[in-house]
């Protein structure tokens, strides 16, 4: 298990950037981009893998924000600057560019301790982490931020607990089973 820092609670220098960049795909999708290569420049792709993030993962925040209201910019950034943490800290992290899903995802369905969802969850919260999730999931999809919703977590507080752990399932089940009072 490696160490991780807090969240720092100064913006990162990429922070600005971030912003700018959230400001501009949330135009271009809400006048019709709707596709991760649409809302971004070559530059913009490079700024992104710069600091672990894919345009595929950009584009999912932004879609999401555009049709169900969240996340917002703040939840985007702190989970951003996780991943942007671990990529600058963890030698085996990957810079933003996604893996090719070889292995599936547990199934929706799938419980542990009677919680379904939850095994789906951690194993993508591992893969964001790694820089590893293909595009075809997203960490944070309308699935996930109920979830955690319901059991008092955000996206952010998951994805530093899933860092925290390690290998280790049991900080990440112990969690949602406190929170949702079981």
């Amino acid at each position: 298990m490696s160490a991780s820092p807090a969240i720092p609670p100064a913006p990162s220098v990429w922070e600005p950037t971030f912003r700018q960049l959230w400001d501009q795909a949330l135009q271009r999708y809400r006048t019709g981009r709707r596709s991760p290569s649409s809302l971004v420049t070559p530059d913009d792709r490079a700024f992104l893998a710069s600091i672990g993030c894919s345009a595929q993962d950009l584009f999912d925040f932004i879609e999401d924000l555009d049709r169900y209201g969240e996340p917002s910019l703040d939840t985007a950034l702190a989970v951003q600057r996780i991943r942007f943490n671990y990529l600058t800290q963890v030698p085996a992290s990957r810079p933003g560019v996604p893996a090719v899903n070889a292995n599936p995802l547990p199934a929706k369905s799938d419980a542990v301790e009677g919680i379904p969802w939850l095994p789906r969850l951690i194993a993508k919260a591992r893969l964001k982490l790694r820089g590893e999730l293909p595009d075809q999931f997203m960490y944070g999809c309308g699935g996930d931020r109920p979830f955690l919703q319901r059991a008092g977590l955000t996206l952010e507080g998951f994805l530093q607990l899933t860092w925290d752990s390690g290998s280790n399932d049991r900080p990440m089940i112990d969690a949602v089973r406190r929170g949702l009072g079981r």
